[in-house]
């Protein structure tokens, strides 16, 4: 699995870079606007880890609320992406989340996770690295699909259970086999609150500009969101 999302994920750097936002209303109208709804809007003093960066979208956005910030990801390709778009304003690694990280206890002060937690299985020792690496009392906020929604990708699907999922993803003329992972959401949340006090949670809601591009999506997600976002401390 992790093979098939590495090879699918460098495929789609390049893609991502050269796609216009117009083409990615589900991130650009959709779950970027909610998430940057819990980012501070002045970040100077901040350590900020953009754990799952893709091709550096939130790190640019951190970068230029003043953070200091830290990008990983586990695709190079990705990371040469990120790399390209930040220049000296980040420090990007290439490294798998499900792995000790390298950085020191209590390193950061907030840590940004956008849609990447779903593609990693085992949740309790990346959310055990987070919490070593995050200061007592530091923000993180996550993104991830909604539990409920991603039933309908499964025709036979155990609620209860963590499942492995391949969606098909249509971009740039080409069709995509995205592996990830559908977990319930008591266990999401149980999960979380290990290390954890979640102080807000958002199932979002796409923009005006949204349903004005593109109505028939809109009508679907204001009936079965397709993110969840969550808001949580480090006790």
């Amino acid at each position: 699995m992790k093979k098939q999302l590495l090879e699918t994920f460098n495929e789609l750097a390049g893609v991502y870079e050269t796609m216009g936002d117009e083409n990615n209303l589900y991130n650009t109208q959709y779950e970027r606007p909610a998430m940057m709804q819990h980012i501070p809007v002045d970040l100077t003093g901040f350590r900020v880890l953009d754990a799952g960066c893709s091709a550096g979208w939130y790190s640019r956005q951190l970068a230029d609320r003043g953070a200091q910030v830290t990008s990983v990801d586990m695709s190079p390709e990705m990371i040469a992406s990120t790399k390209k778009l930040m220049g000296e304003n980040a420090d990007v690694h290439c490294l798998d989340l499900e792995e000790r990280l390298p950085f020191e206890d209590h390193s950061f002060g907030f840590i940004v996770s956008s849609l990447t937690l779903h593609y990693l299985k085992d949740w309790p020792a990346v959310l055990a690295e987070f919490s070593r690496v995050l200061e007592r009392g530091g923000s993180f906020l996550l993104s991830i699909h909604h539990p409920l929604t991603d039933l309908q990708l499964l025709e036979e699907s155990q609620y209860f259970s963590t499942e492995l999922i391949v969606d098909q993803w249509n971009k740039g003329g080409r069709t995509y086999h995205v592996p990830f992972y559908r977990r319930p959401l008591s266990e999401i949340l149980n999960n979380l609150l290990v290390d954890f006090s979640i102080e807000h949670a958002t199932e979002p809601q796409p923009t005006q500009l949204f349903k004005e591009l593109a109505p028939e999506q809109y009508s679907r997600l204001m009936k079965s969101p397709n993110f969840l976002i969550l808001k949580a401390l480090k006790k």
